[in-house]
């Protein structure tokens, strides 16, 4: 970690704001990053996107009943049916 003068870095004004807290101390500033949602660093939102698609296909062709689709894919019928007729 590399350290850099206050006083090279903040405009004067909040590094006086700065020092009304902390005077001559050593501060760590945490990289700032966006926070990514549930599941999009593993694959496991796109998995159940791509899953939950497939069930709404099987059901809309009539090629399966709610009750196959829990079968199949080890799932509640209550689920199952949160999926088919929830919002797209």
């Amino acid at each position: 970690m590399k350290y850099h003068k206050a006083s090279e870095v903040l405009p004067d004004d909040l590094l006086r704001e700065v020092q009304k807290y902390v005077n001559g101390e050593a501060l760590y500033f945490p990289r700032h990053k966006e926070r990514k949602q549930w599941g999009d660093s593993t694959g496991t939102r796109a998995y159940y996107k791509q899953r939950n698609r497939e069930i709404r296909e099987k059901f809309d062709e009539k090629t399966a009943t709610i009750e196959d689709l829990a079968g199949q894919y080890s799932l509640s019928v209550e689920s199952i049916r949160k999926i088919v007729y929830g919002q797209r």
